[in-house]
């Protein structure tokens, strides 16, 4: 049996298998569980180079965790995550991120890959595609696209949703955020928030061809005064949020903002919602010029 070569092939694949396994039993198909997939399938279809261990290690908080290579027995693997980490949907993205290199990267890196909290977010960069495969290997096993869209169908955009979702996947919130912008056809935005600035914003398609993006990472950006990001207004249910006038977040148009805080790292999580068509002016601009905002568009997703 030929092999799949890319992370959607690969993530599709297992799917697949775990689908078949479930039915057969009768089963619960979500959450994946991770850890007994990379076992078993790696010491039967890579017996050289097998996953022999995957447990939970203290490490330092700058880690989320590891694919090592057992130095007591050559070919053996190891995943380890951060015992430190309390949420269960950023462990189980871990070892779906870690397997996504096992599976993708071992043979390009044999010491292994210690993996941080920004890698986990790599979802798209030129600097850091093996990091991206890697999460769009973990985010397509996770939260495979035709259940991911049956459960998102018809349903009202909302962090309660996506709540709903990083329960259903055992993945975070912003995890399920992310998978729902890289399908969706309406213009949003997840705008993660640290110390009240902007630490790093995606957009889905639509909202980025529309010319809304932050360069956060490119550039030092405040979180906007009038926000409820910035405000922390206790008075607001933030998770419902409100609808902003123009000019409170960029794009110059009305947004609805809905945030959820972390108190314990000063970060917040924010999903912006924007009208479903940009201004008539822009839409004037895109006829215009739609060829190269496409291609620009097209060069900052590579």
């Amino acid at each position: 049996m030929k092999l799949p070569t890319t992370p959607e092939g690969w993530a599709i694949h297992l799917s697949k298998l775990v689908k078949i396994f479930h039915d057969a039993h009768g089963l619960n198909r979500f959450p994946i569980r991770v850890a007994p997939i990379a076992e078993e399938y790696s010491r039967n279809v890579f017996p050289d180079a097998p996953i022999t261990m995957v447990k939970g290690l203290d490490l330092s908080d700058k880690f989320e965790g590891m694919l090592m290579p057992n130095p007591n027995q050559i070919g053996e693997w190891g995943i380890i995550y951060n015992s430190a980490i309390t949420s269960k949907g950023r462990i189980n993205f871990t070892l779906g991120h870690e397997l996504g290199h096992y599976l993708l990267h071992r043979h390009l890196s044999p010491e292994g890959f210690r993996c941080s909290s920004r890698n986990m977010l790599d979802w798209k960069s030129e600097h850091g595609q093996v990091e991206a495969q890697a999460n769009t290997f973990a985010s397509y096993l996770l939260m495979p696209l035709d259940d991911f869209r049956q459960q998102v169908r018809g349903q009202e955009i909302s962090l309660a949703l996506m709540r709903f979702l990083s329960e259903r996947y055992e993945v975070s919130i912003t995890a399920a955020i992310l998978k729902w912008l890289g399908i969706t056809d309406k213009r949003a935005m997840i705008v993660i928030g640290r110390d009240g600035f902007i630490d790093w914003a995606w957009g889905s398609n639509p909202l980025f061809k529309s010319g809304i993006f932050y360069r956060a990472r490119q550039q030092t950006v405040a979180l906007p005064e009038q926000s409820l990001a910035a405000r922390r207004d206790s008075s607001i249910d933030s998770q419902t949020g409100v609808v902003h006038p123009k000019g409170i977040w960029i794009g110059d148009e009305e947004v609805h903002e809905m945030t959820i805080f972390a108190p314990k790292s000063n970060m917040t999580i924010t999903l912006l919602l924007y009208a479903n068509s940009p201004p008539v002016r822009f839409q004037t601009f895109l006829e215009d010029d739609n060829d190269d905002v496409v291609e620009a568009y097209d060069r900052f997703a590579r």
